[in-house]
This record gives structure tokens, sequence and C-alpha cells, in this order.
């Protein structure tokens, strides 16, 4: 197959040979689930297959794809909790993407244990370095692996029709006959790897794509470099130097020596460029850091988590370090960490007064101290919920300081009394921790800071909080009895720009509150004022931070919409990133822009406190300007499957949601096609008037139709509106919980005008 020459390249290495030989090691579940595998990379270089030593038992395989990491040594709460039994350079953990559990090993020696680790990067490495046409050809190959039930190398057409419904195609049995054999070049009645990849193109030959390319094409065949540049200005809106991009795409995406010689593209080499990154609907300008990183920290929408400690839901969930790892790698700029009074002396993190388990504060520091500044090196914000007593505040701060060092902020950036806050781009590389503080940060300049030991703070804001979601009637009544909660000096000159305070009035905020005190909202209290009084929300959030967080009844650790929050400007809106669905995809879809560095500048209408801006009535400020925006949605391409019945095809149609401003709030979808997930083929035009275009985000949701119950989900995709690129673009669908379906997509028109 055209995969294989990957394939060859990968098993001249040594470490590769080792893993296609295969290995026994320890699968490690828990301090006493510790079981011998033997694993093994497949001969397609893609796939690991491992199966128990004991005779009989069933075999698991898992595609090289599903792995986002491999960490060496005890970096698992599994892996730490045997470190007395297996040395550190025998382990080592597979982490998947998405929500999958990571997978924890220990070999029978150092060597081995290398290989696997050596081994297991170099596929992952090659897997991204990939070409789209090598990963499709990669794709096919998989499939076919699967269908060709005995291993013999080809496929009869019994088998070629089952591939078929397996890869969510119904189609008429005498036209795929008739490909079937079109494709048998050697007459032999089945197919061989070549000839299925043959078969396979055939059968996915994109009408809908050929339609465009002979609308430009001069001679129905090629694309001379004026065609390309007409349509690469006619639709894909490109204004600037036509002539150069149109070069470098033939030279990029053209697999022709012969056309580009010619300064030509094929329609193969045209299907490629559409089905690219620079194809695709995403804005490639508007994907690494390309905004103004040096204002105040608020100014800007900052990826937030809550009880990011847990993995599950919010009263029996498992606590893990995990959950800070995966956020943070996930591009998350605040963590939320809930501590209390722990045994021996030691603060502990959990979900307090429920019977999720219970993590160290100290594990928990020196994850997020490791894992803060790897896909972004802009500040991290602790946000810490301090239930803890006197004593063991004193622990938590000289585990802040001890195992953070440098990175944690200690003092204002020049030493003088600042005036406002601080940016991110001033604030790279440090740790910053919200919390309660003794006095304010004027006191640390002109010398009257308290010198006592503790001092007092009232705990009125989280009562009001709880009394708001009151869950658990006996807590509440514990925690009344215990309303001034002492606070140490040393945790509180941990706090420097993120002092935590109760919010009053967004009145009593504007005449005493100062730049650096925060305000946190539960999601319903954040809703009473954003109705009663957005635009005073909007000014309150140029100059100041605010966190909102879900409400307690959200037991199951579901999401709000975050958009309304946005819309009102508040910077810090938390939620729980273990828990799939429209929130976190509209988290994903804001922060996808900007380097997914985990800060997105607000638009200018809402840092400039003069400026006023209402969201409820976005017309009224200076300089609106509305958009209509046109999508015509075309086709689909290779949609997985979601109905695990060996005989269901999907039924799809596509919605398209606009999340903005009350007056943008929208939705449209197409027709459903029946029995077609392979290339359903639409050609619907659905229209949108945009009134806030700076704050809209669209989502594209495929889900399968179903006339009796609840439609499945499919796949979706989220982006900022500012960051769509018009003309014919793919959509490069996503799974529930955000990661890559390839080769699934949507193939659309877009088109944006504005309102005169």
């Amino acid at each position: 197959m055209a995969s294989t020459a990957s394939s060859l390249r990968l098993q001249g290495d040594d470490n590769i040979q080792s893993m296609l030989v295969g290995t026994v090691m320890r699968k490690i579940k828990s301090r006493t689930w510790k079981k011998q595998r033997y694993f093994k990379l497949q001969d397609d270089c893609m796939t690991i297959w491992y199966k128990s030593k004991k005779a009989g038992n069933a075999t698991s395989t898992f595609s090289v794809s599903d792995v986002e990491a491999v960490r060496e040594g005890h970096q698992s709460e599994v892996l730490l909790s045997i470190a007395d039994e297996f040395p550190p350079e025998r382990c080592f953990t597979l982490v998947f993407r998405s929500r999958r559990g990571n997978l924890d090993l220990v070999a029978e020696s150092a060597e081995e244990a290398q290989s696997w680790i050596r081994g297991m990067r170099k596929l992952i490495e090659n897997l991204e370095n990939m070409g789209e046409r090598e990963k499709l050809d990669q794709w096919i190959g998989d499939w076919f692996r699967k269908a060709d039930k005995n291993n013999d190398g080809r496929m009869n057409f019994r088998e070629v029709r089952d591939l078929l419904k397996m890869m969510n195609v119904d189609m008429n049995e005498h036209h795929a006959h008739r490909l079937f054999t079109m494709a048998d070049k050697s007459q032999s009645g089945t197919l061989e790897d070549d000839e299925f990849v043959l078969f396979y193109k055939m059968l996915t030959q994109r009408e809908d794509v050929l339609r465009v390319f002979q609308e430009y094409s001069g001679d129905g065949q090629k694309l001379s470099q004026n065609d390309l540049e007409d349509f690469l200005r006619e639709e894909q809106l490109e204004g600037s130097d036509t002539q150069q991009h149109a070069k470098q795409l033939i030279e990029r995406y053209e697999p022709s020596d012969t056309a580009k010689l010619l300064n030509a593209m094929t329609f193969d080499g045209f299907l490629m460029y559409l089905g690219s990154t620079e194809g695709s609907i995403f804005n490639p300008r508007r994907r690494g850091v390309y905004q103004d990183m040096s204002q105040p920290l608020c100014h800007y929408f900052i990826s937030s988590s809550h009880n990011t400690y847990l993995m599950e839901d919010q009263l029996r969930g498992q606590s893990s370090v995990e959950g800070y790892i995966r956020a943070l790698n996930r591009g998350c700029r605040c963590v939320e960490v809930d501590c209390w009074d722990g045994a021996n002396g030691e603060p502990i993190v959990y979900h307090g007064h429920t019977l999720t388990s219970k993590i160290l504060f100290k594990d928990v520091v020196s994850a997020v101290g490791k894992y803060a500044f790897k896909v972004s090196e802009y500040p991290v914000i602790l946000s810490i919920e301090n239930h803890c007593g006197v004593e063991q505040q004193r622990v938590m701060a000289q585990h802040l300081n001890h195992i953070l060092g440098d990175k944690l902020l200690k003092s204002t950036l020049d030493g003088k009394a600042p005036i406002r806050l601080p940016s991110p781009e001033d604030l790279k590389g440090k740790i910053l921790v919200k919390a309660k503080k003794i006095g304010g940060l004027e006191e640390s300049f002109n010398g009257t800071a308290e010198d006592s030991l503790t001092g007092e703070f009232s705990d009125e804001d989280e009562m009001a909080e709880i009394e708001e979601d009151n869950l658990h009637r006996e807590s509440v009544l514990r925690r009344v009895k215990k309303s001034k909660q002492r606070l140490s000096k040393e945790l509180s000159d941990c706090v420097v720009y993120c002092k935590s305070v109760h919010f009053s009035s967004f009145k009593h905020s504007r005449i005493h509150s100062k730049f650096y005190e925060v305000a946190s909202f539960t999601e319903s209290k954040a809703r009473k004022q954003l109705r009663e009084a957005g635009a005073e929300f909007v000014h309150h959030n140029s100059r100041q931070l605010t966190r909102v967080y879900p409400s307690g009844f959200r037991t199951d650790s579901s999401n709000f919409n975050p958009q309304e929050m946005w819309n009102v400007g508040c910077q810090i809106v938390a939620l729980n990133f273990q828990t799939a669905g429209e929130g976190m995809d509209l988290n994903d879809g804001l922060f996808s822009q900007n380097g997914h560095c985990g800060y997105v500048l607000k638009p200018s209408f809402m840092r400039e406190a003069e400026k006023r801006f209402d969201p409820e009535i976005p017309q009224k400020l200076d300089g609106y300007k509305p958009v209509t925006l046109s999508i015509q949605v075309i086709s689909g391409q290779q949609l997985p499957k979601v109905n695990i019945k060996e005989d269901s095809i999907v039924d799809p149609l596509v919605r398209v949601e606009i999340h903005g401003v009350p007056m943008d709030n929208a939705k449209q979808e197409t027709r459903y096609i029946e029995n077609n997930g392979f290339n359903p083929v639409w050609y619907d035009t659905l229209r949108f008037t945009i009134h806030a275009p700076g704050l809209a985000v669209v989502r594209f949701v495929v889900e399968d139709y179903d006339k009796t119950s609840k439609n499945d989900f499919v796949g979706q995709y989220t982006l900022p509106f500012s960051c769509m690129q018009q003309g014919y673009r793919h959509i490069h669908l996503l799974s529930r919980d955000g990661t890559v379906i390839p080769p699934s997509s949507l193939f659309v028109h877009i088109r944006i005008a504005g309102l005169e």
C-alpha cells in the first residue's frame, strides 16, 4: 500500500524492530493490580496488540494515533504508588488522547523500557509528519486489514460489501460490483491492497470538487497558474499576492512532477490543497500568537478550569493529579485547588464533604510546576479555595515556595506599587496565586502591613454561595459556625495580583474596589447580574478580573454555556474540563486561536471603559457593523459510524449554531440524507445576521437523524467567527471530546458580507 513506504522506513529502526518482536511487560492499575501482558507492534506500524500470558484470554489492541505522549519513570499516581517496588527506569506511561485512562507499564529491564519509550515517540512523530495523502492511504489500509478476515491480503466481493457497511456506505449492489470489476485489474475475482485503494478512490470520486475544478480550468484537465490565481481571488477572496500563493500551492500540493514543470495543478493536487490546513475553514494566520499580549490581564479571556482535580462527577468522582496535567496540556491557564486539612499535617485536595477521593496538595503543586508552561509560556493562575486551618496554610505556603521556586510570583514586577494589572507578556513563565489576602497591595509598600502572624477574614461570600447552591444541609450548618477564618501571613504573602474578595454591587466596586481584587460568581449569580446590569458588568470587567464557576447543583459536572459570561467580558469562566459537550466545544473553539496559548484579547469595545457596550443592544455601539454570514453546506466525507449495529448506516444532517450576544444566538440545519455517512451531498444554504461579530463563535454539528428518538451525535467543529476563511473550505470534524476523527470532514462554501 502507499503507506508501506513509511512503515518500511520505520522498520529499519532498532527500537521499532524490538517492538515488532514483542515484549512481556506488567500492566499496572493499582498497588494490588499488576498483571503480565504480552505487547507487540503489528506489521502496519500503527497498531499495538496485547494479550494476557494465560492462553485463551482475549486480546486487545489500540492505535498509535490514540497515544498523545509517553512519560518516562514514575509520572503517574499509579506508578508513584509502586515506586518502592519498581525503579523509575523500568516504568513508563502511555497517555491517550481524549478522556481515555492512561496505560501504566513496567518493563523487565531499563533497556526494554527505553526501546518502547523511544519507539513509541518515533511512531507518534512519524504520524504527525505524514502528509494528507499518506494519512488517507493509512486510513484505507486500516479498514482493509480489519475486513480481510482470513489475512490473505486480498478481498472478494462479499468481504468488500461487508466492509462498505462498516465504513458507513449503503450502496447499490450492482454499482458496487461494477466498480469492483473495474478495480480488479488482475481479474482474479479479488482485490489486492493497491486494487482496493483504486476501488476506494473510484468510490469516493469527489463530483462536488470536480465541478469547481472544471469551472476554473481552461481545458478541463488542469488549472494553469492563471486559472488557480483566478480561483484564489474570486472564490477564496485572497486579495494579496495571489501569484506568489498560487506558485506555493502548486509546489506544495501537486503530486505530478510533469504538472509542476508546467506550473499547473491537476485535479489530484486541487483536492489535496482543499483538504489541507490551508484549504480548511480556520484561517492559518490566526493559528499562531497574533494578538497584542502587552495589555492588562483583565483585557483577556483566560482559559479556565473548575474542580480541576476531578476526573468525573462531583459526588463520587476520582480526584487525580492527572486532571491538572490534562487541563494544562489543553492550554488551560487557571486551575482550581480546593484545599482541606489532611492527615500528618499535609493539606489535601478534594471536593469537600463528598465521597470524591483525596490527593496531596504538594503533588498538585508539583504537577502544576512541571506542566504549567509545556504548551503556553503565558502565566498560570492557581485559584485556591482555602478551607485549611492556619497550621496547614503555612505548610501550603512552604510547598508553593519550595516546589515552584522562581516560577511563583512573590512580589509586584518592578517592586513599586502598581496602578494596573500587568500583562500576559510581563508575566511569562510565572504562576500567580489567587486567594484571600490580609490587607492590600498598597500596605506592603507603605509599611502598614500587619506584622501579626495571622489575619482574620470573613467567609461571608462563601456562605452566600453555599446558601445559593444549597446542596448539603448539614455541611452548610457545619460551616456557618466558622464564618470567621484565620489566615496565615505566609499564605497571604503568596497572593499578589489576584486577591479574592466578596462582591457587593457594581456601584460599591466602582467606588471602593482595587484593580487586583477578583470577585467570584456562581453561574446563577452572574446571570442575574448580566440580565439586570449587562453594561455595568462589561465596565467592571474592563478594570478587574471576574471568575464565574458552575453551580453546585451540577453534581454531574456538566457545564453552563460560557458564551453569555464572555458577552459581559468575564475573563475567568471556569468549566469542568473533564466533561465533553457544548460548553467545552465553545471553550476549545474560542481558545483555538492565538497559538492555543490560553489568552484571547477581548474586543476593543470591552476594554475601553468609556465605550459602555451593552450585549443586549449591540446596535447602540459606535462603529456598529453587522454582517451576514451565508454557509452553503455542500457535502460530507467518511462520517464516523455512531451506531454499533452491524447494518445501520448514518442519516446525516448538519446544524450550524451561532453563539454570541443574545441577538446573534441562532441555529439552522440542513435536510437529512438517508443511509449515507460516506459521501452525503446537500448543497443547502444557511444564512445568519451577526450583530457583534467580535464575540461570535460558530459551531458545526453533524447528527444522525432519528425520527423516533433523539438524534445521535456524529461530530462537531467550533471556531471563532473572526477566524473563518471565505470560499470553498473543508471542516475537519472532531469527536465528542475534541479529538480529530480523520478523515471525516464537511465541504462548505462561505461568504461574509457587510450589511449597509
